[in-house]
């Protein structure tokens, strides 16, 4: 769906819709103000809504670019990352020799003609990295409660990047039809997955929730070719391959 709402609204600017829209949403479900806040936890809130939001711009202008499938799974270069970090085990370190080829395969097929998505994918990709981190120190934050770091850092995140990406994001209030299909986006790719991923953080270790998100980019590349109509080439499903095959050898 956001996909073809770039075609009404500037991907950078739907992203930021996208996380205005979400912390609005979990601001009225959550209340998080009625949770004692410090300067150290507002400063945690703020650096994952802002990391989140900057991720979902990246990402944004990536798939704007590249087929669905292909950016995700380039994107996987940040949690399998974080997956590897520190670790001694030698299946991490062929999972990431794994990664390291798919990506190159994905990367290097469209270079030539999409460099600018191959980079932002890239960027999302660090990013993501950064949302793992920052998002299961928050969610382990035994002061909060579940989804209260989320909804104060999306909020934090929508105000504080709303002068960089604000100015053409008017289609998406000023139109029925698109403010409720921009709605439907950030309800269903950021309020409830983010939700369930911080249920997740809670309970899980930081690499094992990273290599949870195992299945993403088949799933990417089934939605992008049912819904969207790419169909991956053998390298691009090559280069997918090898990606999963590296998420599942380090999960």
């Amino acid at each position: 769906m956001a996909v073809v709402l770039f075609h009404h609204v500037e991907p950078v600017s739907l992203a930021w819709v996208r996380s205005l829209f979400a912390a609005a949403v979990l601001l009225a479900l959550r209340r998080p103000w009625q949770t004692t806040w410090t300067r150290r936890r507002l400063a945690g809130a703020a650096a994952f809504g802002i990391t989140i939001s900057l991720v979902n711009v990246a990402f944004y202008l990536a798939i704007a670019h590249l087929a669905l499938g292909t950016a995700v799974a380039i994107e996987f270069v940040g949690p399998v990352a974080v997956a590897a970090i520190g670790s001694h085990r030698r299946r991490d370190f062929a999972g990431l020799a794994l990664l390291v080829a798919g990506v190159g395969l994905l990367s290097g097929v469209h270079l030539s003609g999409n460099a600018v998505g191959v980079a932002w994918a890239l960027a999302a990709g660090v990013g993501w990295a950064g949302y793992v981190v920052f998002g299961h120190r928050l969610a382990l934050a035994a002061e909060l409660r579940p989804q209260d770091g989320l909804a104060a850092g999306l909020a934090i995140g929508a105000v504080v990047l709303a002068p960089f990406f604000v100015w053409h994001a008017a289609p998406a209030f000023t139109h029925l039809d698109l403010f409720i299909r921009a709605l439907i986006v950030a309800v269903a790719s950021t309020v409830v997955p983010y939700s369930l991923e911080q249920l997740a953080m809670a309970r899980l270790t930081r690499p094992r929730f990273a290599m949870m998100l195992a299945l993403l980019p088949a799933t990417a590349a089934l939605m992008g070719l049912v819904v969207l109509g790419q169909l991956p080439s053998a390298a691009d499903a090559t280069g997918i391959a090898l990606v999963i095959g590296a998420i599942t050898l380090t999960a």
